[in-house]
């Protein structure tokens, strides 16, 4: 069998060790070459045509994000990041998925030896999915001025008054970050609510809510227990809770909580959607989006026999197709697309409703 190989870049000599040692333990890996920054780690690729690199964002000589954007650009692989878990680490790696990166660790800012052994299981697993990732490079959306604000899409057409009872349901792991991301900035500002859980550890969905509500029309944010979710606004499950949805009388509600995990993830998809089928039956519209796995995919088949209308994002466009397979395996799709057509498609379908209100 074929091993994985893989380069590790990092500046501390320990976590190289430490990573080499985890990598070089599975049978079906290895680690051939560790690099303490990039200038070295480029001559390394070079030279040994690795299948997957592993990269530190804090290094000398050259910045990991000035380093990822140019190896995308010249010779685009699967690079899975090893970030710290801060407010800075997590805005510097959200940064790194839109450059391209498949996937990330969070390493701990104590502890470092123990805490790389306890995310070994982890490590490995993201190594393994980024060398079966599909690399490619998605059309930017917006750029960054030079006094870093994101500007705000300003041509979308309104949808006009909606009935509040609509909802909007996505699920994404690997590689849904930039995913969620070309979803939500096609849609207006009066689009219907809009619940989201991606797979992502504690200590990083803030900033990337953060990021999504600075360059979307609608309203992102994390998710809250108790908040009520209102149209023209996004919540995302944050990371280390399950989301789920509820009713108090006429309105949705958001519960989060510190439940068990559900096909290994908290949050789960699998939580959201089981909740919408019961909650919000035939006014849901559900969305898979790429990820490793099947978490979501029973219950996505229950928000359609509940009545929901549902999208699954096609091979081609997915980074990762597991859990859109698996929908699409569990007759839970309706329509299977391309990323770029999910939104044009929910907005043609939200347009043709006839749940709205009468003026």
């Amino acid at each position: 069998m074929k091993k994985i190989r893989v380069i590790v870049v990092d500046d501390s000599a320990l976590v190289r060790s430490l990573l080499a040692e985890i990598i070089n333990r599975q049978s079906d890996m290895e680690c051939v070459g560790t690099a303490n920054d990039p200038l070295v780690a480029r001559e390394m690729i070079r030279e040994l045509n690795p299948d997957v690199i592993t990269l530190d964002v804090e290094m000398p000589r050259m910045d990991g994000l000035d380093f990822l954007g140019r190896l995308m650009r010249l010779r685009p692989m699967p690079v899975v990041m090893i970030s710290t878990l801060t407010e800075r680490g997590a805005e510097v790696t959200m940064r790194a998925l839109e450059l391209g990166a498949v996937d990330f660790v969070a390493k701990p800012r104590i502890g470092l030896a123990d805490g790389i052994k306890e995310l070994s299981a982890q490590i490995v697993d993201k190594v393994r999915v980024a060398a079966s990732a599909q690399i490619k490079r998605m059309a930017p959306v917006a750029s960054v001025s030079a006094d870093g604000v994101i500007p705000v899409r300003s041509e979308l057409t309104p949808l006009g008054r909606l009935s509040t009872e609509k909802l909007i349901c996505i699920g994404a792991s690997t590689g849904g970050t930039e995913a969620i991301k070309e979803i939500l900035v096609r849609l207006p500002a009066d689009s219907p609510g809009i619940v989201i859980t991606q797979h992502m550890p504690p200590g990083f969905t803030t900033s990337f809510a953060a990021r999504l509500n600075n360059l979307c029309q609608i309203k992102v944010q994390e998710a809250v227990n108790g908040a009520r979710i209102l149209p023209g606004h996004a919540y995302i499950a944050p990371g280390g809770k399950q989301f789920r949805l509820d009713r108090s009388g006429a309105n949705y509600v958001a519960v989060v909580e510190d439940g068990e995990l559900v096909n290994r993830h908290k949050p789960s998809v699998e939580v959201l959607f089981k909740s919408a089928a019961r909650v919000v039956g035939r006014n849901a519209l559900g969305i898979m989006l790429t990820g490793m796995g099947n978490d979501g995919a029973k219950a996505m088949r229950e928000m359609k026999d509940a009545g929901s209308y549902n999208y699954v994002q096609d091979e081609a466009s997915c980074i990762v197709f597991g859990m859109p397979r698996e929908a699409i395996a569990h007759g839970a799709a309706d329509e299977v697309l391309p990323l770029t057509e999910i939104a044009p498609a929910v907005l043609t379908r939200l347009s043709a409703s006839t749940d709205r209100y009468r003026v």
